[in-house]
């Protein structure tokens, strides 16, 4: 059974006095919901991933112009501040993204500095997205976690930090969010992990129901 700790307690919103605050995965309804299922994807290290992804309402890469990547242990982790506007990058060719298949969905994983197609890289690369419009909440569900961590930025459109978010310890699991204040200004998140089997997106959802049009 997954815990947050640290930067949050798993309590109501209005008790959280967080910027941004995890809430259960089923007291928020979202309008859009990204999975990878229809992506090119290969089984054990994946489908390499070349430059942005642009999907619908989302774009993601690496991170954000204007941060760099430095290696710990093999892990990505970003470092420096983000351009404004916000603009999501790509990382070196072996060192960007890959999609692979599972028995029952396909996920994205990020690859570290060892590269593309060593098993060592899988999920251990840093994951930026950044959305067509400023949300209020999101969600994503995470494949992997082996009683690891991740760190989640959530930042605004003009590259400023809203907050930071660790989680551990990981599992597979949901984790949603939303901003203490309702304030709709978190544009892009950046999503780092030091996980002994790294770890992969499987879906994200996002665009409350009061955003359709």
């Amino acid at each position: 059974m997954w815990r947050l700790i640290l930067l949050f307690l798993p309590l109501p919103v209005l008790a959280c006095d967080r910027p941004v605050c995890l809430i259960p995965a089923e007291d928020q309804f979202f309008a859009r919901e990204i999975t990878f299922d229809d992506q090119p994807s290969g089984f054990g290290a994946g489908r390499m991933v070349s430059g942005v992804m642009m999907l619908d309402g989302a774009q993601i890469g690496e991170r954000f112009a204007g941060q760099y990547v430095r290696d710990d242990a093999g892990f990505d982790r970003v470092e420096g501040a983000p351009l404004a506007p916000l603009q999501v990058v790509a990382g070196e060719e072996t060192q960007n993204m890959t999609v692979i298949r599972l028995a029952d969905t396909a996920v994205l994983s990020g690859d570290g500095s060892a590269g593309y197609p060593k098993r060592e890289a899988t999920g251990e690369g840093a994951l930026a997205v950044l959305f067509d419009r400023d949300q209020v909440a999101l969600r994503f569900d995470l494949r992997g976690g082996e009683d690891g961590a991740a760190t989640v930025l959530f930042l605004r459109r003009d590259g400023s930090l809203i907050d930071t978010a660790q989680l551990e310890p990981l599992s597979e699991a949901v984790y949603a969010f939303t901003r203490q204040d309702g304030a709709r200004d978190i544009a892009g998140i950046v999503l780092t992990n030091a996980d002994p089997d790294g770890i992969a997106l499987d879906t994200l959802l996002f665009d409350g129901v009061d955003q359709l049009s």
